[in-house]
């Protein structure tokens, strides 16, 4: 998903969200950094808003019903996504994808999910760690490959064959 896509998706969404958050006008104008006038045209769909105010917009209500079911139970991580295009690294504990999510894969200790919503993959460890996250399908089963042969070398190396988490 692109900026633009998410410019596009939630800006159509902002007076729902606004509702959602019992803001009037002027103080959702206030919240997102944008005049209360720049506001009333995104709502009747005059103009969209601004990548800056789409991500003021997520990050400030990650827990927001209307932008989940636009972005999926970890909306900042499709905002990352589309600044940074892949996200590879450690990050947080997730739920382990009870809802949103399709298992897709599974090799070692790390599984790839689907996200229902928005379709992008993420790879977690059997802790529920998220290690990578993408839209490229191609790469998330590269990277699962990679992290999978890395552990098992490392449990090589180390001689330790009890380093695997289960389920």
């Amino acid at each position: 998903m692109t900026k633009e896509q998410l410019i596009q998706l939630l800006s159509g969404k902002i007076k729902l969200v606004r509702t959602e958050m019992g803001y009037t006008q002027e103080q959702m104008a206030e919240v997102l950094g944008i005049s209360k006038k720049t506001l009333v045209q995104i709502e009747k769909g005059r103009s969209k808003a601004s990548w800056t105010a789409v991500v003021a917009l997520v990050a400030l209500h990650p827990d927001s019903l209307t932008i989940q079911s636009i972005l999926g139970e970890e909306p900042m991580e499709i905002i990352e996504m589309a600044a940074h295009s892949i996200l590879e690294r450690p990050k947080g504990r997730t739920l382990g994808g009870k809802l949103w999510w399709n298992d897709i894969e599974r090799e070692g200790d790390y599984i790839l999910q689907q996200n229902m919503i928005s379709m992008h993959y993420r790879i977690l460890d059997t802790a529920h760690i998220r290690w990578y996250s993408t839209f490229d399908q191609d790469e998330a089963h590269a990277r699962l490959t990679d992290l999978a042969n890395s552990v098992d070398w490392d449990r090589r190396v180390n001689h330790d064959p009890k380093k695997s988490i289960s389920l």
